[in-house]
């Protein structure tokens, strides 16, 4: 007798009801969540005495499931979308993205290449011009019908760094080799040299491990910039010593204090000396969009590749981080594999971009949805705003830190990250730190610049007010009042 097993154990007319049902608690969620602590109150562990250790045997209900929410999953949540986050940077969130990604997880497709769903591949190369026309990139980044570069959506700036600094790894070595094809690529591999701030993210230094080549930290001036005469020096000095420079990641909004790097300076001279420029604006770059900050990007038309996230400020959820390179080929040509089972009728045409070359991983999502959502429903005008008002907040901040003479500003405040202290000794803002993050009323992290340590009071969330301010740096000062009573 056979056995007939219920596999679908949700219809559709349940999924219509519990995606109704769901709604309504993510909307109830995120219209509440200020009532929440912003920062669990947890051990680590906490978790697996509360679930069983195997998986059901038996199908279990949706309603214990949604339960188990709040009983297991919610207690150890960080709010990153509270008004009382102020710690890293944003991450990005808007209805119209959730949207747009629930019907990207409906569609399912794995978008490796044209023909593994062709709205999936075109519809990002579109996307990727939409925002390289906001940001007005030069016309050497917009794919177009038929320019030499283009965008790509990575997952994070760390990968969209890793496969820059690949794909100028590749590209130094066949150069040498095109002029001496006696010099072993083992020999080149072992001298090439990549540079990057002593200020750059921890994943630029990361993608010089992966890739197997030394990354050398160029020192920064008193605002935390790279300058051109400091890197041309290393330069000279490496090259006398038979190093190959050939990749620098130049940083457009630093993480500890959101400096910038010279790139008016530091590109003429990665491209005199075949050093391949890679920016990374992670958290600066959604900026770019509004005119007032345009011209921190001076400079762009001497890179080679350029990134941001528009999952960190531009309303698009995660993942999604922008790429854009000046010349596919030389991303395709350190990446692409062609075996017969991928290959299809159009792949050589001219007209399709297979994404699978110009990425680590071979799947990737139909993430450029959640892009036209929002594009569509803010408008350019609408996502200026939301940057402007942010960076707004960020100075309100800065001006009730200036006001009381115990603290003081620790780095020009350009955009939507105040970094700032007690002044005093390292110790006293380690303590006050401690205090703000036992209360876990409000969220910060620390930064270490010139050797103090830094608080960072960075506006996230997309419905953080003036209010909201005003109320964090109350209970700022409220503890440093409580410390310095204590101390005295």
């Amino acid at each position: 007798m056979a056995c007939h097993l219920k596999i679908g154990h949700m219809d559709s007319a349940e999924f219509r009801r519990r995606g109704k049902e769901m709604i309504d608690f993510i909307a109830d969620y995120l219209e509440n969540i200020d009532q929440r602590p912003v920062y669990p109150d947890v051990e680590a562990g906490y978790l697996r005495p509360l679930i069983p250790t195997e998986a059901p045997l038996e199908p279990e209900t949706y309603e214990d499931i949604i339960k188990d929410i709040e009983r297991v999953i919610m207690p150890g949540i960080t709010h990153w979308h509270s008004p009382y986050f102020y710690a890293y940077f944003p991450a990005a969130s808007s209805y119209p993205a959730m949207l747009g990604d629930m019907l990207c997880g409906a569609i399912g497709c794995i978008g490796f290449s044209w023909a593994a769903s062709p709205a999936c591949t075109e519809l990002e190369t579109v996307m990727l011009d939409w925002l390289g026309k906001m940001l007005n990139l030069p016309e050497d980044f917009i794919a177009g019908a038929d320019g030499k570069g283009g965008g790509v959506i990575q997952g994070t700036a760390s990968e969209a760094t890793l496969v820059s600094l690949l794909a100028a790894r590749c590209k130094a070595i066949r150069r040498i080799q095109a002029t001496d094809p006696q010099r072993s690529e083992a020999d080149i591999f072992s001298k090439l040299a990549a540079y990057t701030s002593d200020q750059a993210h921890s994943s630029v230094e990361r993608a010089g491990l992966i890739g197997g080549v030394m990354m050398r930290k160029v020192p920064t001036d008193d605002k935390y910039a790279v300058r051109g005469q400091t890197l041309k020096k290393m330069v000279e000095e490496d090259k006398a010593a038979g190093l190959i420079p050939f990749y620098f990641c130049a940083t457009l909004g630093t993480t500890p204090s959101c400096a910038f790097d010279d790139i008016t300076e530091l590109g003429p001279l990665c491209n005199e000396e075949n050093v391949w420029m890679h920016i990374d604006a992670a958290y600066a770059g959604s900026a770019f969009i509004c005119p007032e900050f345009r011209p921190l990007l001076y400079g762009i038309e001497f890179a080679d590749s350029f990134s941001f996230n528009p999952h960190k400020w531009l309303l698009v959820n995660f993942d999604c981080s922008a790429m854009w390179v000046k010349k596919r080929s030389d991303i395709i040509g350190a990446f692409k594999m062609d075996p017969v089972y991928l290959r299809h009728e159009n792949q050589e045409s001219g007209l399709v971009t297979d994404y699978r070359h110009w990425q680590i991983p071979l799947g990737r999502r139909f993430r450029s949805l959640k892009m036209w959502f929002v594009f569509r429903m803010y408008g350019l005008k609408g996502l200026q705003a939301h940057v402007r008002k942010q960076v707004a907040l960020a100075k309100e901040f800065e001006s009730l830190v200036r006001a009381d003479k115990r603290f003081e500003i620790c780095a020009e405040v350009i955009m939507g990250l105040v970094c700032f202290r007690l002044k005093g000794s390292n110790e006293v803002n380690e303590a006050l730190l401690k205090k703000i993050s036992s209360c876990r009323q409000i969220y910060l992290v620390p930064c270490q610049l010139s050797g103090r340590f830094v608080l960072r009071f960075a506006i996230c969330a997309r419905t953080t007010e003036s209010h909201h301010i005003q109320e964090a740096w109350r209970h700022i000062t409220q503890l440093a009042c409580e410390l310095q009573e204590l101390h005295n």
